[in-house]
């Protein structure tokens, strides 16, 4: 594994590359990545990015993403298959005829969406701005929210706006089981709940922090506590881990039983060390955009990256 971690970072200077990573990566990829981030950050990144080719160690809307805003440059991404349950629930036909049968309503989506969907998008957010965007459309605006109608309640909740949510949910998210989540807070009463807004409301609702993945990072960085049980998808603990070596993070437990007794994101890891390795090599699977959806998907991206300054 030394080895091919040190074969990766000669490729990547050789051919002027930036590997860019989601919280959600194994922890070798994190380990080798230039920046390892949340949606947000990783935009932010790609906006950046001076390198010639931009590895994307995630799935494969965040990738799109970054040739959105990287037009010129190869975008490429270790295992073309790693897709996401929120993006697929949220077709670009369909969707298209929701947004028509609601012409006065301004269209915000959830970064977790394809191009095609992006394109037919009047303001992108994530998690970590979703409400700050939110709260700067007029009261008097109709908005229709898409495709995390739990990431849409809790803005709802929050924001005290209605909105129009897509029926869409990850299923990340929604696989962690409220019982075992109380008794697992039994047995470390002196732990903080914190979670993800994708989270399911009821989950949400046993938060001491709800909060996007950099922000639950920063959370338990400044916190007072010393224990933390941790609604998010599991490959957020290593790096979580590195920034407060001195505290105990405990994943949050999964309706199924598994060998982490968590939940990850089987997209997320279908990316490895070895096929990182081998796309940087051969440079690909490339990821590409029609440069139609690029000019109109641009435009909700940038008033994102605007509105979250």
């Amino acid at each position: 594994m030394k080895d091919l971690k040190e074969k990766i970072l000669a490729l990547k200077k050789e051919k002027n590359a930036v590997i860019l990573a989601h919280y959600y990566q194994e922890s070798d990829i994190q380990d080798v990545a230039d920046y390892v981030g949340d949606s947000l950050g990783l935009s932010q990144e790609a906006v950046k990015a001076e390198a010639d080719i931009i590895v994307f160690a995630g799935v494969h809307f965040m990738a799109e993403t970054a040739k959105i805003l990287n037009p010129s440059k190869k975008v490429i991404l270790p295992d073309a298959n790693a897709g996401c349950s929120l993006a697929d629930g949220c077709p670009p036909d369909e969707f298209k005829k929701f947004t028509e049968a609601h012409p006065d309503h301004l269209v915000i989506t959830y970064v977790n969406c394809s191009a095609e969907v992006k394109a037919l998008t009047d303001i992108v957010v994530t998690s970590s701005n979703a409400v700050k965007i939110v709260n700067s459309i007029p009261k008097d605006k109709p908005i229709i929210f898409a495709p995390d109608k739990n990431l849409g309640k809790y803005v709802m909740e929050v924001t005290g706006r209605e909105m129009l949510l897509w029926d869409g949910s990850c299923v990340v998210h929604e696989a962690f089981s409220l019982e075992k989540l109380l008794d697992l807070y039994k047995e470390h009463p002196d732990a903080k709940i914190i979670a993800h807004p994708e989270s399911e409301t009821h989950i949400l609702q046993t938060a001491k922090y709800i909060g996007s993945t950099a922000g639950m990072i920063d959370f338990v960085k400044t916190d007072s506590n010393h224990k933390y049980i941790v609604a998010t998808e599991a490959g957020i603990l290593h790096k979580m881990q590195q920034e407060v070596p001195h505290k105990i993070l405990i994943p949050a437990p999964a309706k199924e039983d598994n060998t982490c007794a968590c939940s990850e994101c089987g997209y997320m890891k279908m990316n490895t060390l070895q096929k990182l390795y081998n796309c940087l090599l051969n440079e690909s699977p490339e990821v590409t955009v029609p440069e139609d959806i690029i000019a109109k998907a641009l435009i909700p991206i940038e008033r994102m990256l605007e509105l979250s300054k």
